[in-house]
């Protein structure tokens, strides 16, 4: 099941409500699609977009401290995955004591897993006769022909 995030108020945490192709969206704060009608939802994994990130597996978010306000008020914490470029890597983030750390971290370049000491990079994707499946569009550079 895919749900996406709902802003209740500036300081609330997020909620997250099922969303499928055919679920009404609004544009709430930023202009930001999500879902109107359809169920809430507890999730199991989250995926978190990262502007900066650290090898402790803390990241720079768009300043709300919305995913950490709503990560911190769940029962049951769910799997948290940050996504980023590899060139968003910073020696440190100066997190603060209400900063979440991510449990995974995805870029170009692979997956890192937090363990104990930090982010422990697991390797690349797997690759095969066709590596530009799992690779982001800036990647298919080679592929366009220049007229």
């Amino acid at each position: 099941m895919t749900a996406l995030p709902v802003v209740i108020s500036r300081q609330a945490p997020l909620v997250f409500r099922e969303w499928h192709p055919g679920i009404e969206l609004a544009k709430g704060p930023l202009d930001i699609p999500y879902p109107v009608n359809s169920s809430e939802i507890t999730p199991e994994a989250v995926l978190l977009p990262m502007n900066g990130w650290d090898m402790q597996g803390y990241r720079l978010g768009y300043g709300g401290g919305f995913f950490d306000r709503t990560l911190a008020s769940l029962s049951k914490r769910p799997v948290v995955i940050g996504v980023a470029y590899e060139l968003a890597k910073l020696d440190t983030i100066y997190p603060q004591s209400w900063d979440i750390p991510m449990d995974y971290v995805v870029t170009e370049r692979g997956v890192y897993r937090r363990d104990p000491d930090g982010l422990a990079y697991l390797g690349e994707p797997p690759g095969g006769d066709d590596p530009s499946a799992l690779a982001s569009p800036v990647c298919y550079a080679g592929e366009i022909t220049r007229s």
